[in-house]
């Protein structure tokens, strides 16, 4: 008994030492991170991470639910795109064709209104809400200076950013991805509870509008830009900027750095599901207009859906680019492979979700399970009646 008192006295002495010196080192936001993501047994974000995080609704409006085709999943599934969704731990993926949901499968309990975690195809509405900000001339234009938002922003090059270099990344800001380091400024932002603080505290360090560079902590600050600008959480003016028009089905959640004023975590984390987030790929494929409204200018979309950089023709303003077997298409991307993808020429939108990404190469810029998702979409719709 003496063996055991004495043992927890030096095991509580250890532990209150560690988490002393982890505030001295400025480190605290471990604890967090270790609470809500390494105890339960997982090394990085995962789907249904946003139960353990303060949120703020994204709220509906008038629900306008998908069309669904005559033929709704009269095609199975690929044997490829089987095996493709049971070891990457797909959880839903649809194919709408000619605006309607032709085919549609969930798995691992996840349902039609199912919530998950986007990761980063929150990037896109973030860009979307931009170009809104630009449209009601809330934002002057993609050339507005980041230092008139945030003179106190630093850095040499800091009074040169603009808001257009944010959203194509080509920001010079200091920061990494490494998404699965948690000493790296990617793992302090998600589990930090001051992220407006660790946003101001990175250094413009390089030349920005150069070149294109994907830093999360770009999008980040183009939301507190978007916050400022139009005296709004960014969550409640994609609400009535967009959720609510486009008849989102289900009411968003935005995790947020703390509760009850935090700010959004913009650069990712936007919890809803695989219809409601088609809704974006729908309303970029339009050219900005929903049921006769033009919600955004067609000049802005087709800009985001451009190269900005000749040498990046993988990214525009807030989306990823590409050409498959000689069809251009576009997409929204997130973490461990969420993706709506849209390919315009033939009017089809693509959704997945789910727990795993597929392979990346340096070499191929998108991921290999980007391919199959297409390629085996289109093998479906080849055997339509």
């Amino acid at each position: 008994m003496t063996f055991l008192k004495k043992f927890l006295k030096w095991f509580a002495i250890i532990f209150a030492s560690i988490i002393i010196l982890m505030y001295i080192f400025d480190v605290d936001y471990l604890l967090r991170a270790v609470r809500t993501i390494y105890f339960r047994g997982y090394t990085t974000a995962f789907l249904d991470d946003y139960t353990h995080f303060p949120n703020r609704e994204i709220k509906k409006g008038t629900a306008q639910p998908w069309a669904i085709a005559k033929d709704y999943n009269s095609v199975p599934a690929t044997e490829e795109l089987n095996k493709t969704h049971k070891e990457l731990g797909t959880v839903a993926y649809l194919i709408i064709k000619d605006d309607s949901i032709w085919h549609e499968s969930y798995f691992d309990g996840y349902g039609t209104n199912s919530k998950s975690n986007s990761f980063s195809m929150a990037k896109s509405v973030i860009s979307a809400a931009l170009g809104k900000a630009i449209m009601e001339g809330k934002i002057k234009s993609l050339d507005q200076k980041v230092t008139d938002f945030f003179p106190e922003l630093k850095g040499q090059f800091a009074k040169e950013v603009t808001v257009g270099d944010l959203s194509s990344m080509a920001s010079g800001l200091n920061w990494d991805e490494k998404y699965y380091s948690p000493l790296s400024i990617v793992t302090r932002a998600y589990f930090d509870d001051d992220l407006k603080k660790v946003i101001l505290g990175l250094d413009v360090k390089e030349k920005p509008g150069q070149s294109f560079k994907y830093l999360s902590g770009s999008t980040e600050l183009l939301a507190m830009c978007i916050e400022k600008a139009t005296g709004e959480h960014v969550s409640d003016y994609v609400s009535k900027k967009f959720w609510q028009p486009m008849g989102a089905e289900n009411d968003a959640l935005w995790q947020l750095d703390h509760n009850p004023d935090g700010i959004e975590k913009a650069y990712c984390c936007i919890a809803s599901n695989a219809r409601d987030f088609a809704r974006f790929g729908k309303l970029y494929k339009q050219g900005g207009k929903w049921n006769g409204q033009q919600l955004l200018d067609s000049a802005f979309v087709a800009k985001s859906i451009t190269p900005r950089f000749p040498n990046s023709p993988q990214y525009g303003y807030g989306f990823w680019l590409h050409n498959i077997n000689g069809k251009q298409l576009f997409y929204m991307r997130g973490h461990l492979g969420q993706f709506v993808i849209v390919i315009p020429k033939d009017n089809v939108i693509i959704v997945r979700l789910g727990h795993i990404k597929g392979l990346q190469t340096e070499e191929d810029p998108h991921s290999n399970d980007l391919y199959v998702y297409v390629n085996e979409a289109y093998k479906m719709l080849e055997k339509r009646k």
